[in-house]
């Protein structure tokens, strides 16, 4: 049996959530999510493997147009999703170049790498931006429609409990986007304060209330509140 839960967490935007250990040991889980585009198409931010259920979904929900690598660490499924949609765009950081074992890949766009400001086709329903000063150099992204902020590693809400609902392994682990852990964790991670100021500081003032993390369960309410919690020392 599948261990991915296939989700539709609100029109038009679905989630795919699996078992992720770091380190093969810490229970994270895994998260990838897809979203129907008004315009027509798909948008798949890939970082779980492209299974069986997981690509019956997606092509229930028309042609992948755009691929994404969120930071420069989630890029181990690119190239699984590439070569399944060929023609789709595949975007990504600068960052994940040199983490990449397939050095083949071709990218569409690069965050770090392209102009600031430069769009990539989608920005009229999924807006982004990109921490350049985040050590896995992130881009947060904010899906309008549903007042959705999807994200990888900027922040984490676990325990994984969907992500572990469907495994014989539990899920265990307490990091909460207002706990002082998590802001000690955002604190190591920076490498660039300004940097981290400057983009924690155009999110927070996003209009979203959901938050659907690559790591943890999706926060359904009060997303812009929790976020503004773990950066209160970069937005005040």
């Amino acid at each position: 049996m599948s261990d991915v839960v296939v989700r539709e967490v609100t029109k038009n935007v679905w989630t795919f959530s699996r078992p992720f250990a770091r380190f093969g040991i810490f229970p994270m889980g895994g998260r990838s999510t897809a979203i129907k585009l008004r315009q027509g198409g798909v948008w798949v931010l890939a970082s779980t493997p492209l299974t069986e259920d997981t690509r019956n979904k997606i092509d229930e929900l028309g042609e992948v147009k755009y691929i994404i690598g969120a930071d420069a660490v989630h890029h181990l499924f690119l190239g699984e999703f590439k070569r399944a949609y060929p023609n789709a765009k595949l975007i990504g950081v600068e960052g994940a170049i040199n983490n990449m074992t397939d050095k083949s890949l071709k990218f569409d766009g690069l965050w770090g790498r392209d102009p600031p400001g430069t769009n990539y086709g989608f920005e009229d329903e999924i807006k982004h931006c990109y921490f350049s000063g985040f050590r896995n150099k992130d881009v947060a992204f904010l899906h309008t429609p549903s007042k959705s902020l999807i994200e990888a590693d900027l922040l984490l809400n676990l325990p994984a409990n969907e992500q572990y609902s469907k495994s014989s392994s539990s899920a265990y682990g307490n990091i909460k986007p207002d706990s002082w852990f998590h802001r000690a964790i955002i604190k190591s991670t920076t490498v660039d304060a300004e940097a981290m100021r400057r983009d924690a500081t155009t999110v927070a003032n996003w209009d979203f209330n959901r938050i659907i993390p690559c790591h943890g369960d999706v926060i359904e309410t009060d997303g812009n509140k929790m976020w503004r919690a773990l950066y209160n020392a970069f937005i005040n």
